[in-house]
């Protein structure tokens, strides 16, 4: 005679537990909340930056390879102070542009060292990278 026990007692704890689960559909938005298709666009703005803060983010976050004057490091990082790309963007654009990143590839890569996204660290926000933008636009000539 064989034992059934194992068997049983499967099916005992699956319905003890309340089966497999099945995936539950997304709740219908309430009344009057926007549908993701009428939710209104991203702004285009950048939060405003605060140099002070931005001084010691940029020194701890890009100075290694811009420089802690941010006049740049041969061979790595531009000098933002006279960077004519840095001069022509928004800071909605430069925020866009660090989260982004640029490959040694892009034919706007003059110095064949890639910019990794938000220059290696994942952690700058937004807010972080407005920050070190307003420092390095105290800097500009």
């Amino acid at each position: 005679m064989k034992r059934v026990f194992g068997p049983i007692l499967l099916i005992f704890l699956i319905a003890a537990c309340g089966g497999p689960k099945k995936e539950e559909a997304p709740a219908p938005p309430a009344a009057g909340s926007p549908t993701p298709e009428a939710a209104p666009p991203a702004t285009a703005e950048a939060p405003k930056g605060d140099p002070v803060v931005g001084k010691n983010a940029f020194i701890v976050y890009c100075s290694a390879c811009h420089g802690p004057d941010a006049k740049g490091r041969p061979n790595l990082g531009k000098n933002l102070t006279t960077s004519q790309f840095f001069g022509s963007k928004t800071d909605a654009e430069l925020i866009t542009f660090v989260k982004t990143g640029r490959l040694i590839t892009d034919p706007l890569n003059t110095t064949g060292v890639p910019m990794p996204p938000k220059g290696g660290n994942p952690a700058l926000t937004d807010q972080d990278i407005a920050n070190i933008l307003a420092y390095v636009r105290t800097l500009r000539k």
